[in-house]
Order: structure tokens, then sequence, then C-alpha cells
């Protein structure tokens, strides 16, 4: 009978701490900026590069009684949550908003929003970080959203050439991309420029 009392609060215990483990989706809002990190040498590039731990990002987006993520990565489209966070390095991620825009500003924007997201779903992904609208990597998207709809800058532009290119791998990736005519030049917004931005405040992290 104690064996059993034991053996009982110990799956009592490990319920509790699995239901406390679940993201807590009351506290989101459209347009919550999430950050993750994957295992591809594309990633993995862009963290040497950036000095990051985040190389992935997207923006949270409610629709169909369920979050989703919208995203850049292949085509542009609307991820759900919960298969995002299961693509990311450990499960982990972070969420972020952008400061003083409310839920009801966000609302006022509707149009010019489902505009953009209209013009952008399933908009191939930008191998090669061109500023140009004909592709678009993610933290690109995430940029130019928030510029069209609230002309908010989240994160300081930076050129090519202001990264760290100097790890093989960085320049093994940028060999396999541009061959001998690196870009130097080109405008880049980069995940850890928007992470690192003060226009944001921490929401969640797991």
């Amino acid at each position: 009978m104690k064996t059993n009392l034991i053996i009982f609060s110990l799956l009592l215990q490990l319920i509790i701490s699995s239901c406390t483990a679940q993201s807590d989706s009351t506290n989101y809002q459209n347009g919550d900026i999430i950050f993750q990190t994957t295992s591809s040498s594309q990633c993995k590039a862009v963290q040497l590069a950036t000095h990051s731990v985040y190389s992935h990002c997207g923006m949270l987006y409610f629709k169909d009684n369920q979050w989703f993520v919208f995203e850049a990565i292949g085509p542009v489209k609307f991820t759900p949550l919960t298969e995002f966070i299961e693509g990311g390095e450990g499960k982990h991620y972070v969420i972020k908003r952008v400061k003083n825009i409310s839920q009801n500003e966000w609302k006022t924007k509707t149009e010019t929003i489902k505009t953009f997201v209209n013009k952008e779903l399933g908009k191939p992904y930008d191998l090669y970080f061109n500023w140009d609208d004909s592709k678009i990597y993610c933290s690109e998207l995430v940029w130019k959203l928030y510029k069209t709809a609230f002309n908010i800058e989240v994160g300081k532009l930076q050129l090519m050439k202001d990264f760290d290119l100097s790890h093989p791998i960085v320049k093994a990736k940028l060999k396999e991309r541009y061959g001998n005519n690196i870009p130097l030049n080109e405008q880049v917004i980069s995940p850890a420029r928007i992470f690192e931005s003060d226009l944001l405040v921490l929401i969640e992290e797991k």
C-alpha cells in the first residue's frame, strides 16, 4: 500500500511538472516574435557570423483558433506553433514583443498586415539574403512587416561585411553560395539584431 502511494505521488509530480512546462499561450499576442536555432549548416554559419545563439525567427499569428508562426523557411508559410517549437534545437525558444504596440493598435493595422501577409505567403526563401522583394528570408520578413505596418525598425540594418566572416564554416557557406563574388555591401537584417533591439521586451523563454 505504501509503495503504491509513493508511485502515485511520483506520477502526480510528473504530470504537474509536465503541465507547467507547457507554453502559456494566453500571454501571447499577434506579432510577438519567436526566436530559435536549428541544426542546419546555414544556422551554424549564421550563429558564428552574428555571434548569437539565435539563427531563426518568425511571428506569432492567431488564426483558426490556434497559434501559428508566420515564417520564411522554404516558402513563407504558417507553421503551427507546436511544430515550430519541435523543430528547434532542444525545443528551446524565446518570445519577445515590440513595446508600446497594443493588440488594439495591431487591430487598427489589420488590413495593412493582411495585405502584407498575403503578398509574402508562398514567397520563396532567399538563400542569398538579398534586400529586394523577389524572395525573402526569416528576419527580413519580420523586419519588413513592422516597417510596413507601423513604420518601426525592429533591429539595426547592417551590411554583410559587418558580420564576422572569418570562421571556416562561414567562409565555406559563403563560397558555396556566392563563389568569389560575395556581396559585402548588401543590406542585411539578422535574427541577432532583431533579438538585441531595445524596442523588444521578453515575454517567454523555454
